[in-house]
């Protein structure tokens, strides 16, 4: 069966798509797209991963047509995020007073 692995970078997407056997894991998926030079210095072990969005184990069996996703760590924490622009926007009107 035939499954895409993607990786989404800043600077754009790396994809790779892989003849697998029936019955293929996400981590048989994983371990294609690390002989893969692609995804060379990837976390490919330790990131979180998905299957079309929706979290997914390493153990998950794929379908024909999945696409895995190799997911990146945030880089601020969506609450801290949300708390900062609010603060920010506090003190604009603030100054606006």
């Amino acid at each position: 069966m035939r499954i895409e692995v993607a990786y989404a970078r800043a600077q754009g997407a790396i994809q790779g798509s892989y003849d697998l056997p029936a019955n293929a894991t996400v981590g048989d998926a994983l371990r294609a797209a690390h002989a893969d030079p692609a995804f060379a210095g990837i976390d490919l072990e330790g990131s979180p991963i998905g299957v079309f969005g929706m979290a997914a184990r390493r153990e998950q069996l794929l379908h024909p047509g999945d696409r895995v996703e190799i997911y990146r760590p945030l880089a601020l924490d969506p609450k801290a995020a949300r708390r900062a622009r609010v603060k920010q926007a506090r003190a604009l009107k603030a100054g606006k007073s």
